[in-house]
C-alpha cells in the first residue's frame, strides 16, 4: 500500500470522498495528501473488524504478542523517518518527535507482556460440586479517535491494548495529522497483522468520525480529544448503549511550596508548559506559587523562558515549534488579549516572535502573565499554548482550593520537600494524576485518567487495558446432579 492510502481489511484504499492536503505548521507548505473516507468506507472497515475478531480473539495471546513485537521493531527501524513525518504534519520539535516515536514502539512491547497476565478468577460456590469462573474476554470491535497533538504515539496507545486483548479496531486519526498513522498502517501490514484486525480510516469528523461513533456494531468507543467532541461521542454512543472511554482536556495546577527546590520547580514548570508548544492535556496550565517565594520564582521563570528558542522544528537547537494551525494560534492570542485587557500583566512575550522564523508559520512566543485574578477566563479555559499564568497563594488550603476550582480534573503538580504537605495534597486535590517533584509524561504502567470534564475512562497499564476486556461469569456444575432446586419444588 502507498503512503497515501487507508488500511481497510488488510489492503490499502483510496478515499471515496477525495483527498485532503496536509499542511506543515511551520511553513504552510503541503506535505502530503490524505484520503477522505466516506461513511460507506467506515462501515466497510467496521464490518471487516467484526469478521476478523473471532479468529483473532481465539489466537493464543503469545501469538498476538509476537505480532505486536514485530510492530515495535518496525517502528524502531523507521524511527527517524517517522519522527520527521510527525514534525512536518504536527510541528513539534524533532527532539520531542523522536521521543514520541520511541514511546509508540514501547506501547507495543509493554502490552505484549500481558500475553501471560490477563487473568480471571475462580470463586467458591454456595454448593458442592460447583465452581464460579469470572473470565476476562475481548470486548469485540473497538472504535478509536485520536487528536492531533501526538499523532503517532496515540495510534499505539489505542491499537496495542486492543490487539493483546483479542479485539479488532477501527481507528480514525485527526484530519489535520493523519500521515504518521498512515505510515504505521503500512507497518501493521508488514508485521503480519491479519486483515481486518487493525483498520485506519482518515477523514473529517463530520463524515468519518460521525460514521464511526454512530455505528451500531461497535463494542467500545475510545477517544482522546476535546470536551465538546467527547460530549458528542457520548451522545451518539448512548443511542446503542456503547461503552465509552474518554480522555479529554486538562487544566493542571502546578503548586510550588516555599520549601521547594526553586531551580527544579522553575525548569519543571517550564518543561511542563512549553513542551509541544503547550499542546498537551497534562501541561502546566496554572502555576500557583507561595507568596513568600513568588517574585523570586517569577524572575527565574521569566529569565529561563527568555532563553528558549522558537524556531523551525526540524532544527536540533529549537526548543519550541509552531502551533499546529492558524485556528489554534488565534485562540491563544484571543485568550492572552482578554487576560491583559482584564488587568493581567505581561512579564514576557504576549505576541508572535520577532522576527518570525517563517512568514507562514503559526508561531507564538513564550508568554508569562502575572496579576491574575480569580474569575479570569484564562484560569478556567484550556490554553493549549505556550502561555503561563502565574498567581500567588498564602496557604496550602488556598492552593488546594484554587487547584480544585476547575471543571477539569486530569493532572496536577506539587513541588515540596514536606511529606505531610504531600499527603494532604494527594488526599485533597481532586485530579486523576498527581505528580510530586516531577513532571510528565505519564508511565506506561500507570493509569492515565481524569475526573469531571476530563472524561470517564483512561489509558495505560493494567487499568487502561480493562476497558478493552469484558467479564464473563460461568457457573460450572461438575457434580453429576443438580446443585439448585429444580421444578416441581
Amino acid at each position: 500500500m502507498s503512503a497515501a492510502q487507508m488500511l481497510i481489511d488488510g489492503t490499502g484504499r483510496e478515499g471515496a470522498a477525495g483527498t485532503r492536503p496536509i499542511l506543515d505548521p511551520a511553513t504552510g507548505e503541503t506535505v502530503g495528501e490524505a484520503p477522505e473516507a466516506s461513511a460507506a468506507q467506515v462501515a466497510e472497515a467496521i464490518a471487516a473488524a467484526r469478521a476478523a475478531q473471532p479468529a483473532w480473539g481465539r489466537l493464543a495471546p503469545l501469538a498476538r504478542a509476537a505480532v505486536m513485537r514485530r510492530i515495535a521493531g518496525l517502528i524502531r527501524r523507521d524511527h527517524e523517518g517517522l519522527a520527521r513525518l510527525v514534525v512536518r504534519e504536527q510541528g513539534k520539535t524533532i527532539k520531542e518527535a523522536r521521543g514520541e516515536i520511541g514511546g509508540a514502539a514501547e506501547f507495543f512491547d509493554y502490552f505484549a507482556e500481558f500475553a501471560r497476565r490477563i487473568t480471571g478468577e475462580i470463586l467458591p460456590s454456595d454448593f458442592a460440586g460447583e465452581q464460579i469462573w469470572v473470565q476476562r474476554v475481548p470486548v469485540g470491535v473497538v472504535g478509536a479517535i485520536i487528536p492531533w497533538n501526538y499523532p503517532a504515539a496515540l495510534v499505539s496507545r489505542k491499537v496495542a491494548p486492543a490487539m493483546i486483548a483479542g479485539d479488532t479496531i477501527v481507528l480514525k486519526p485527526h484530519e489535520d495529522t493523519p500521515l504518521s498513522a498512515l505510515h504505521m498502517a503500512r507497518l501493521f501490514v508488514e508485521a503480519g497483522v491479519p486483515p481486518g484486525v487493525v483498520n485506519i480510516v482518515t477523514g473529517r469528523g463530520e463524515t468519518a468520525g460521525e460514521a464511526l461513533t454512530g455505528a451500531a456494531d461497535i463494542d467500545l468507543l475510545t477517544m482522546t480529544g476535546s470536551v465538546p467532541t467527547g460530549r458528542r461521542i457520548m451522545a451518539r454512543a448512548a443511542q446503542h448503549l456503547t461503552p465509552v472511554s474518554l480522555e479529554l482536556g486538562g487544566k493542571a495546577p502546578f503548586i510550588v511550596m516555599p520549601d521547594a527546590d526553586l531551580d527544579l520547580a522553575v525548569r519543571s514548570a517550564a518543561t511542563s508548559r512549553y513542551m509541544n508548544c503547550g499542546q498537551v492535556c497534562i501541561c502546566n496550565e496554572r502555576t500557583l506559587v507561595h507568596d513568600s517565594v513568588f517574585e523570586d520564582f517569577v524572575e527565574r521563570f521569566v529569565a529561563f523562558s527568555a532563553t528558549l528558542r522558537v524556531g523551525l522544528p526540524l532544527e536540533e537547537t529549537t526548543d519550541i515549534g509552531p502551533k499546529v494551525s492558524r485556528a489554534e494560534l488565534e485562540k491563544v492570542e484571543a485568550l492572552v488579549a482578554e487576560a491583559v485587557g482584564a488587568g493581567a500583566e505581561l512579564r514576557l512575550g504576549g505576541a508572535r516572535p520577532s522576527p518570525l522564523p517563517t512568514p507562514a508559520g503559526h508561531w507564538y512566543a513564550p508568554t508569562v502573565l502575572t496579576g491574575i485574578r480569580p474569575g479570569m477566563p484564562i484560569l478556567s479555559r484550556e490554553i493549549f499554548g505556550p502561555v503561563v499564568p502565574i498567581l500567588p497563594f498564602a496557604t496550602l488550603e488556598e492552593a488546594i482550593a484554587i487547584g480544585n476550582d476547575s471543571r477539569y480534573g486530569l493532572s496536577a503538580y506539587l513541588f515540596t520537600r514536606d511529606m505531610p504537605t504531600i499527603m494532604k495534597v494527594v488526599a485533597e486535590l481532586s485530579f486523576g494524576e498527581v505528580y510530586v517533584n516531577r513532571v510528565g509524561p505519564e508511565a506506561l504502567q500507570g493509569y492515565h485518567t481524569g475526573y469531571r470534564d476530563s472524561g470517564p475512562g483512561g489509558d495505560d497499564g493494567a487499568h487502561g487495558l480493562d476497558a478493552y476486556l469484558r467479564k464473563k461469569t460461568v457457573y460450572l456444575n461438575y457434580s453429576g446432579g443438580p446443585t439448585v432446586p429444580l421444578m416441581p419444588y
